[in-house]
Order: structure tokens, then sequence, then C-alpha cells
């Protein structure tokens, strides 16, 4: 008997179901196709979903017709992106997520104050890079506490920091020490900037990781917070391994093993859960248990122009 234990919460949070649905609202209201700039979610299974009833993904706004109606994804874009689809008449719906959006508002509020910022993040995330773009001003990227002693500010006195949403709590709780430690007139809000989904799903992996033997993450190999909670399940001493769908599943992992965790990062839906599940039944008799923990029930506003669209019967 395999014991498969899922983590309480886990999968969609509210700003990736947001962004789903802009694009399907779209889809419905205005038909296909409708563009989008760069991956709605990191979820190669919701991108291939989203495509196949005629969304159309591209990397950058030259790539879009004049005029064609156009969504900037969750992770949010820089002014420049902004711009550019101004300059081609695009009309604009912005999914990005009300999470990111705040951290963009904080760090111009910062910036207006003549505060040079430091953003906490992965170099090459399409959140940084959008955050990056949305901060006038010098913004210095910080990806570990090492980066934290290099840094070299115009005025070590007039600093301020943001995080990306998706990071380690733990990481990143380092990383402010450190820069506090250095520069004590730092001004900043903690690690609140880090969402309240990526918070929850990584408390939930440890306690998860007290329960299991093993433990598997549902998403995708580019989903920061998906990476994130593969990592701690390894920290907490778990072997833990990433994979899309079940047919990453490997016989090897299970020998000799009584229980295996399984969670979904933010940009995984629950289809691909269960089909793990499924999948799991391969290697013999599975009973199924989910771990008690925090119920979300957090909603975000749609766009005005969507507001009046419903999917019922789509």
């Amino acid at each position: 008997m395999l014991r498969v234990i899922l983590a309480q919460p886990r999968g969609f949070c509210a700003g990736v179901e947001r962004a789903i649905e802009i694009v399907e609202r779209a889809l419905k209201k205005y038909g296909p196709p409708i563009y989008v700039r760069h991956e709605i979610v990191h979820n190669r299974h919701v991108v291939e979903d989203l495509r196949t009833r005629g969304a159309v993904f591209v990397d950058e706004i030259h790539e879009i017709p004049p005029g064609a109606r156009t969504i900037f994804s969750a992770h949010g874009v820089a002014k420049r992106v902004e711009e550019q689809a101004a300059e081609r008449g695009l009309p604009v719906i912005d999914a990005t997520c009300p999470l990111v959006a705040k951290v963009h508002n904080e760090g111009r509020r910062y910036a207006a104050t003549g505060r040079e910022i430091v953003l906490v993040g992965h170099a090459g995330h399409a959140e940084v890079e959008g955050t990056i773009g949305q901060i006038p001003g010098r913004v210095h990227l910080v990806q570990t506490v090492n980066d934290v002693q290099r840094l070299e500010p115009g005025n070590p006195e007039q600093l301020a920091y943001v995080t990306q949403t998706t990071l380690s709590v733990d990481d990143t709780r380092q990383i402010i020490a450190a820069l506090k430690a250095r520069f004590p007139e730092i001004k900043g809000p903690d690690v609140r900037d880090i969402c309240y989904a990526t918070q929850n799903r990584q408390s939930a992996v440890h306690e998860l990781a007290k329960e299991v033997d093993i433990i598997l993450v549902v998403g995708s190999r580019n989903s920061s917070n998906s990476n994130r909670l593969r990592e701690i399940g390894e920290e907490l001493g778990k072997p833990s391994y990433l994979i899309d769908d079940a047919r990453a599943l490997r016989a090897e992992w299970f020998a000799g093993i009584g229980s295996v965790g399984v969670t979904a990062g933010a940009s995984a839906p629950e289809t691909l859960v269960q089909g793990v599940i499924e999948g799991l039944r391969d290697f013999g008799e599975v009973e199924v248990s989910t771990l008690a923990g925090v119920a979300e029930d957090v909603r975000f506003r749609f766009p005005a122009e969507l507001s009046d669209v419903s999917l019922e019967n789509a």
C-alpha cells in the first residue's frame, strides 16, 4: 500500500485563476485570435490548452499585428512594453497579478522619494524583468546574501527594497536581514511582498515533509514558485521531484517507499495532480488523504471590459 498525502493548499492561486479566466473571457467576448505576450502563467499544459482555443502566445510586441487584441501575462511587463503596445495601437487587457502590481507601485513610490531600489529576485524571470522596467531610476538586482555584499549604491543611506512575489520565504528573510545589516537606513516591507499563496504553499510543504518519504511537486520547469517548493522539500531532507505530469513518474523513486507527498505550484491545475495520483496506481494500491491546511478564499476583480462576460455554458 502506497500512502499518498496531498498538501493543502496546492495548485492554482487567485492571480493565476484570474489571468487564465481573463484569456478565456476575452476569447468568448472577442473571438480568436487573442494575442498574449509571454506565457499567461508558467505552465505548459495551461498554455497548450489556451492555444488550442485560439490564444496566440508571442515573445515580443512586434510579433502582434497592429490593432490586434492583446493580453499582458500575470507576471507583469515593463513600461517600454506598454509603450510599444500603444505605438502599435493594440487594445490591451492587463492580466498582471494584483500582488505583482502592488510591488510595482511600492517600487515607484520609493523611487519617487529619491531612493535607489534593490529588487530581491531571480535574474531573467518575467516578473523581475517587468518590475525592473516599471521602476524609474536605478534598480539593483540581488539573488543571494553574497550579492548584498557586492552592492555599490550611489547613496547607501537612500535605499529601499522590494521582492519578487514567488521567492523562498526563508531565503528572502536571510537576504533582507543582510540588507538591513549592511544598510541600516534601508526601507522595505519585510517579506510581505512574497504573495500569500507562495507562503501558504511553502508552509504546506514544511508540514508535508513531516509525514512522507518523498515529495512530488507538480509544475513546470520555468515556474519559480514550483521550483522553490521542490527545493524546500530537499532542504527538509526529503527526495523531491518537480514533474510536469504523470508521464514523468519513475518506478525507481518508489522502491521501498511507504508514503508520497504531492503538491502543486500556483500555476499547475488540479487535473494534473489527479493525473499523478492515477499514475501512482501503476506502482501498486494507493490510499489518498489530504493534510489540513489554510483555506484560501482570495478573489481578484476582473478588468472592467471583461466584467460582464460569463463563462457559464461556454
